[in-house]
């Protein structure tokens, strides 16, 4: 694969034009698709802390300014390619009862899990974000930003059905249902069964309806 082209400069025109952006190169999206596959294999290789644009370009056969057009940093580009596994975008789901919901849940995310992006490049980032704050930061809005909304969907849809009383916390929400599977999935690393989601989702529930201990 070669680089893209660079754009041409636009022809001098009126004054309102010369002061208009630069046109750009039209960013190829087989371009795009080579570089994010070629984050997750060098991710895989060497890690965050010893990962390039350099290298990322090589393995992937563009040139550096093809990664730069899209994504400043390796930090922007790691951070995007996390946040499209971390369930943004994806619809609230609506069984029509708070273990349907939550078991639904658990679906979505053990399948997320078991991608090679969250297998392979969360726990990295997350031993990096221990080191830096900045990256900490950026880290914890893309892996929460989609499953919090979730999980407020499911919880509000929850009390207008009358089975959890007003004033349920999200978060707590989210560490009783992904805390557990994070650990078996990703660190444990063993199988989980239909039956392991089952369980999980009545303990969820039941978590949620017991309310915080006093």
């Amino acid at each position: 694969m070669t680089p893209e082209p660079a754009a041409a400069p636009a022809a001098p025109a009126s004054p309102a034009a010369r002061r208009a952006p630069a046109g750009a190169a039209v960013l190829r999206e087989d371009v795009t698709e080579a570089i994010r596959t070629a984050v997750v294999e060098e991710l895989a290789t060497v890690g965050f802390a010893r990962m390039s644009i350099e290298g990322i370009a090589r393995r992937a056969g563009v040139g550096k300014t093809a990664v730069y057009r899209r994504w400043k940093s390796k930090l922007h580009l790691v951070l995007d390619l996390v946040g499209a596994f971390a369930t943004d975008g994806l619809p609230v789901p609506s069984t029509g009862s708070l273990y349907g919901d939550v078991r639904a849940l658990l679906e979505v995310m053990s399948h997320v899990l078991r991608h090679p992006v969250a297998s392979a490049v969360i726990p990295d980032l997350l031993v990096e974000a221990a080191r830096n704050p900045e990256i900490a930061d950026a880290v914890r809005g893309a892996l929460l930003e989609g499953q919090r909304r979730m999980a407020e969907g499911i919880i509000s849809e929850a009390v207008s059905r009358g089975e959890l009383p007003a004033g349920v916390d999200a978060g707590r929400a989210l560490d009783l249902a992904i805390g557990p599977l994070y650990w078996r999935q990703v660190v444990v690393r063993d199988a989980v069964s239909r039956g392991y989601l089952d369980d999980l989702a009545r303990s969820v529930v039941a978590g949620l309806t017991a309310g915080p201990a006093d």
